[in-house]
């Protein structure tokens, strides 16, 4: 333990989290300018649907990773589909260029880009960028003292200094019903079955990973999904939710793990804080 804690700290005074969000910053940067050419869409082998701009914002995540990390592997979604999934040890980078990628095509601005990094299972650091409007948010759990920080990106600006964004603080919940976000474009009757079990007051769809860190930031109480998701739509806005003293646990009540044979995800939760007994 005392080694991986070792190497999670030399990483962080080596800037990891700011790389990770001057990557963010440039991928989203392509993923506009693609947006602007026009990116049409096609669907790859497992007929998820894939544009430009995803696989130009993964190349530009994954050469910045590999010139400042070569000792990190990392795994990117659109590399995987190739075929061209590394070896992968207890630490490794998980990428999603282009979380969203259906809002993205349909013209909605619910599309973020996710940068994790994984310790023996666990997101332990990770990047969310709404490039759209410029909102990001990081998770910081290297050190053993977790930190969520959120800001904007003006446009055409730099990354941002990661001391210059805001910490995440989240209101007290009160005694309220619990607000869920639920997915956009994947419904699922097991979860309207789940929620209407909770009593959950309101459900609010949206897209991408930003559901996650409106958990951190106390906005909604619960994010369910059941169904297949993989392991780089998660991680970033899962490592978001630690940071900031939430938790997303899995059908068994585990917190969601990392690592798994073909990166996919099984059900879960995510939880603002934790969850009712």
């Amino acid at each position: 333990m005392k080694l991986v804690a070792d190497r999670l700290a030399a990483l962080a005074e080596r800037g990891l989290m700011q790389i990770m969000v001057s990557a963010a910053v440039a991928a989203g940067a392509e993923i506009l300018d693609a947006r602007a050419r026009g990116a049409a869409m096609r669907l790859k082998s497992d007929a998820s649907p894939v544009t430009e701009a995803d696989e130009r914002a993964e190349r530009v995540i994954l050469d910045a990773l590999a010139a400042q990390f070569p000792d990190v592997p990392a795994v990117g979604e659109e590399a995987v589909s190739a075929g061209q999934a590394p070896a992968q040890s207890g630490m490794f980078f998980l990428v999603d260029p282009l979380d969203g990628t259906r809002e993205f095509v349909a013209g909605r601005d619910e599309f973020t880009v996710n940068i994790a990094l994984v310790s023996d299972g666990a997101p332990v650091a990770g990047v969310v960028y709404v490039p759209a409007d410029g909102r990001l948010w990081l998770g910081d759990l290297m050190t053993g003292q977790p930190v969520a920080r959120a800001g904007v990106v003006p446009a055409h600006a730099a990354a941002p200094e990661v001391a210059s964004l805001t910490p995440v603080c989240r209101p007290a919940l009160g005694t309220r019903l619990p607000v869920a976000l639920v997915s956009r474009s994947h419904g699922d009757p097991r979860v309207d079955d789940y929620l209407a079990r909770a009593g959950v007051a309101e459900t609010r769809p949206m897209g991408s990973s930003v559901k996650f860190c409106l958990l951190a930031e106390g906005v909604a109480d619960l994010y369910p999904r059941f169904g297949r998701t993989m392991e780089w739509d998660t991680a970033a806005g899962d490592a978001v939710l630690r940071a900031a003293g939430g938790v997303t646990l899995d059908s068994a009540g585990a917190p969601l793990a990392y690592g798994k044979a073909g990166y996919e995800n099984g059900n879960f939760v995510a939880w603002a804080q934790t969850p009712p007994a």
